[in-house]
């Protein structure tokens, strides 16, 4: 019997932009969005409408989600104008988005010394605020910022805030730990509180991770009655970061009994979705996460391996299909088989399970990730690999030698100067091609040598262009001689995205081959002969 309903609402697009070292581009956040709406979340918070480029340009041509609700975050009105006339509110109003979530304060110190206003004020900036997004947009929402440590100051005062955001028309009033101090026994009895006044099916969670407690908080709020959690993918976030989803979706289905917008064939996606993130932003996955980290299901010799043959519900407390991780026994590694099989599936692939062809794509996909390869993020290099092991892709083109130089010098202005130029051999069925482009530097000069010689033969990869490319160094203690990944984000007029893969020690040679499967890619799925 399901213990109830409860809302996911992710803001990794926002909170996780935050996180040091971490800058989302545009196409990343489309990207993003796209894999969680897939997953099945609820609410994404797409950023601040009208605070900088980025968020501008992904609010400008937003994606298309199929299940999630988009939501744009901002302020309350300023002390002494009207909310119909705040030029902030505004833009964040006029965005398109499908809910608004306002952020105010609800601890006294912070309306005295910050705002420099008086407590009444304060709470009708925030009902005016409210109103406004709720007539506007149909959904708004109310973050209630440091509402623990103002709950704690002056309870009276903080209750009076979020009384007003739900008085005036607030779907979910969000309790915020915002510097994350506040621990488990005190978020449930608080929050319990506060459902004496809001109810729990209005009432929402924001908890940062800076005592390492974030998920616990975050889970604690939800017994208290709280029906809408916050977080972030892998847990993202300025400092320590924010309450972590990957986890907190998990625990409230499997351990908690809790209905969420995810089946149980989006949980299994649930390890992809971790990892694509982590690839996307050309970061190394945590590995010791729960869930979805590569240890998380790895035993190593001795009693335990002894146990898992016999029940693993012995040393495993979901199983790791349920999250859409696997096994590994470390003297004897009998994962995977599950995993590609649901890939196949998640493109398209038919195949019988028992199939001996699909034991000799595992065994070739295991030594390629020993070489380095991920595929993850890079799901069409993933596809083109199950296909050409279970049927035919056809081979479009051959490469014979490609050469790539660059000089720099100074030009006629008295300027420093790069050029790239790359010469290209290259067979099409029974006609030879050798051209010769120029680029933005030697990747994008492979591309346009290549491109130039195969449209003539295919015109439709004209209508085709690279929007991300990164380059991860996997072994950095070797320097200079260091192997290198290199992954390619590809994009055509259709809407279509797709992300290929390539590895070597020279990084001109992995973008080519990450290149050739981007290319081979578009060809496939447009039919080319």
């Amino acid at each position: 019997m399901s213990a109830g309903r409860v809302y996911i609402y992710d803001t990794t697009l926002r909170d996780g932009a935050q996180t040091q070292g971490v800058n989302f581009s545009a196409s990343d956040k489309a990207a993003i969005a796209l894999e969680l709406d897939k997953l099945g979340i609820d609410y994404l918070e797409g950023g601040w409408p009208g605070a900088n480029p980025t968020d501008d340009a992904f609010f400008a041509d937003k994606p298309a989600l199929k299940r999630a609700r988009l939501s744009a975050f901002g302020m309350t009105r300023r002390a002494g104008r009207s909310a119909d006339n705040d030029p902030g509110l505004r833009a964040i109003l006029d965005g398109g988005a499908d809910a608004i979530c306002l952020v105010g304060k609800t601890w006294d110190f912070h309306v005295d010394v910050a705002l420099g206003v008086s407590l009444d004020e304060n709470v009708a900036m925030i009902r005016d605020s409210v109103a406004l997004a709720a007539e506007k947009a149909g959904e708004a929402l109310f973050d209630a910022e440091h509402f623990f440590d103002g709950y704690k100051a002056n309870p009276d005062f903080a209750l009076a805030c979020v009384k007003a955001a739900h008085e005036a028309g607030a779907r979910w009033v969000v309790l915020c730990d915002t510097n994350g101090g506040t621990l488990p026994d005190e978020i449930e009895s608080i929050v319990a509180e506060v459902a004496k006044h809001v109810p729990g099916d209005h009432l929402g969670i924001h908890c940062h991770d800076d005592t390492d407690n974030a998920v616990a908080n975050s889970l604690a709020a939800v017994r208290a009655g709280a029906r809408q959690v916050q977080g972030t993918l892998n847990g993202l976030g300025e400092r320590c970061g924010n309450a972590n989803l990957t986890s907190i979706i998990p625990s409230l289905m499997l351990k908690m009994g809790y209905e969420t917008g995810l089946d149980h064939d989006d949980l299994a996606r649930l390890t992809h979705v971790s990892r694509f993130l982590d690839d996307r932003l050309n970061r190394a996955p945590d590995a010791g996460a729960a869930y979805v980290g590569e240890r998380a299901f790895a035993h190593k010799g001795g009693l335990h391996v002894s146990a898992i043959e016999k029940d693993a519900r012995t040393y495993e407390h979901v199983t790791p299909e349920s999250v859409g991780n696997e096994r590994h026994i470390l003297v004897s590694d009998q994962s995977g088989r599950s995993n590609v099989l649901a890939n196949f599936r998640e493109v398209g692939i038919e195949v019988d399970p028992k199939n001996p062809r699909i034991n000799a794509l595992l065994d070739e996909v295991k030594s390629r990730e020993n070489e380095g390869y991920a595929y993850d993020g890079a799901s069409a290099s993933f596809e083109l690999l199950a296909r050409r092991a279970l049927e035919t892709v056809p081979d479009y083109f051959a490469l014979q030698s490609f050469r790539v130089l660059d000089e720099r010098r100074w030009n006629a202005k008295g300027e420093i100067v790069t050029l790239s130029e790359a010469t290209i051999k290259v067979d099409i069925g029974d006609k030879h091609f050798m051209t010769v482009a120029e680029g933005n530097g030697p990747v994008n000069a492979l591309d346009n040598a290549l491109r130039k010689a195969l449209t003539e033969v295919y015109p439709q990869l004209e209508d085709m262009r690279l929007v991300d490319y990164k380059v991860r160094i996997l072994t950095p203690g070797a320097g200079t001689q260091a192997v290198t990944r290199v992954l390619i984000e590809s994009a055509d007029s259709h809407g279509n995205r797709w992300s290929t893969i390539g590895v070597s020690a020279n990084v001109i040679d992995a973008s080519f081959n990450a290149l050739h499967d981007a290319i081979t890619y578009k060809l496939y799925r447009d039919g080319a002969a």
